[in-house]
This record gives structure tokens, C-alpha cells and sequence, in this order.
């Protein structure tokens, strides 16, 4: 990775939160105590200087996933997770204005009262003064996760880098909370993670990324610092190139 003018690696980043992060150990709801820490990180990344994308997803709230497979409605299912990374999102906005950090949350639904509607220029306008901005709603679309959304306004914002933010260090040969003897791997391509079946992203926003050449660093949202690390250009996580 190349460091941009001697300071950071990517001058402009989306990161993909789960929602999930947001609960802590309580598994459920915000963690205020985890916010405020991922608030600080986020603000340090800020400080550098990066123009800064956010998507954080729902499974904090709601998982549309699984409650369509208990009989839900798929469509209903995947707006009802949409709007959960709304409410996600604008609990984020409120630390981070709290913390002196200009922010904007732009969703693909619309919701006037509580979001500006996502438009491209206008969200790299934002970036462009130096604004946070919280991408919520996923795409707008049911079917496709937030791992997907978080590909897309990367490549629409021309982000250099997409960083998922995640509860292990970086991928592995397998499941590391299931096989202990599970290999990390530090750095691979595309191609190599495709054929060894690796679960990097869902398979839409990883072909996205494959084929925009769009590279990810998956990392453990829990190392304190990991974020600013990987911005700086550090080795952290893993690279997928």
C-alpha cells in the first residue's frame, strides 16, 4: 500500500460497521460505552485528514434474514433492516456531533425529517468539506445486504479503499470460533480468495470489488486503534487486492 503524501494509505475510505458492533456484549440494541470508543476512532481517522464514507448495518435491531426464514415476507423483512440502519446511523451522528465532528446521514430511502436523501454529488460535496458522511438504508433495494451498499457508495464516491470492520482479526482457512486451528491469512488477491472459498464479503459485494479492483481490509473492530492503523497504511487484518 501506498502512503498518499507521506501521511495515510487511503484518502478516501468507506467503512462497513455491522450493527452488531454497535451492541457490545449485550447482543442486542447500542452499546453507548462501544459507541463512544468506535466514535473516537472514527474522529482520529477524521483528524488525518481522510474524507470518510460510514455504512453500519442493522443486525443489532433487526436481521432481515432471518426473519424472513421464520415466514416473514422477504421484501417487508429487508425494509424493515433498512430502517434499522437509519436508526443505527443517526445514533452515530449524535456522538460524533458531540465530539466536534461534522457529519451528514444520507439514506436511500427517503426520510426528509431525519436524512438527506443519498445523491451522489451531493455526498461527495459533503466529503469534500471535510464532513463525515453515514451512508444508512443500505441501496434502497431489498435483496441485497450491507456489505453490498457499503461496495457501492465506495465505488460511487471513488473511494481507494473499503475496510470491513469486523468481530475476528482479518479472513482465515475457516471459521475461527469454530476450528481454533483455523490459519489467518494476511494478504491475498481476488482470484485466490474465489477459489478457496473464502468469505470475505456476500458474493455481490465482493465481484463488485473484484471487478472495479476496489481492495478490502478486513479487520477486528476490537483492536483498539486497528482503524487510524489501517488508514496510515499499516499492516493490519487482512488485504484483499
Amino acid at each position: 500500500m501506498r502512503l498518499v503524501g507521506g501521511k495515510v494509505a487511503y484518502q478516501r475510505a468507506v467503512l462497513k460497521l455491522s450493527g452488531e458492533a454497535l451492541a457490545g456484549s449485550k447482543g442486542f440494541g447500542h452499546d453507548f460505552t462501544v459507541i463512544d470508543r468506535l466514535t473516537d476512532e472514527i474522529k482520529e481517522v477524521h483528524a488525518l485528514g481522510v474524507r470518510l464514507g460510514l455504512v453500519v448495518g442493522g443486525g443489532n435491531i433487526f436481521r432481515g434474514t432471518v426473519a424472513s426464514k421464520q415466514g416473514m415476507d422477504r421484501v417487508s423483512a429487508d425494509y424493515m433492516g433498512m430502517l434499522a440502519t437509519v436508526i443505527n446511523a443517526l445514533a452515530l451522528q449524535d456522538v460524533l456531533e458531540r465530539k466536534g465532528v461534522e457529519t451528514r446521514v444520507m439514506t436511500a430511502i427517503r426520510m426528509e425529517e431525519l436524512a438527506e436523501p443519498y445523491i451522489r454529488r451531493r455526498a461527495q460535496r459533503h466529503l469534500e468539506k471535510n464532513r463525515v458522511v453515514l451512508f444508512a438504508g443500505g441501496t434502497g433495494n431489498p435483496y441485497f445486504s450491507t456489505d453490498t451498499a457499503a461496495v457501492l457508495r465506495a465505488l460511487e464516491i471513488e473511494a481507494n479503499g473499503i475496510i470491513k470492520a469486523t468481530s475476528v482479526d482479518g479472513v482465515y482457512t475457516a471459521d475461527p470460533k469454530r476450528h481454533p486451528d483455523a490459519q489467518f491469512i494476511p494478504e491475498l488477491t481476488f482470484q485466490d480468495a474465489l477459489v478457496r472459498g473464502l468469505a470475505v464479503m456476500d458474493s455481490n459485494a465482493f465481484g463488485l470489488c473484484k471487478d472495479n479492483g476496489l481492495p478490502i481490509v478486513v479487520m477486528n473492530v476490537n483492536q483498539h486503534g486497528a482503524i487510524a492503523r489501517v488508514i496510515r497504511g499499516e499492516r493490519v487484518g487482512t488485504l484483499v487486492k
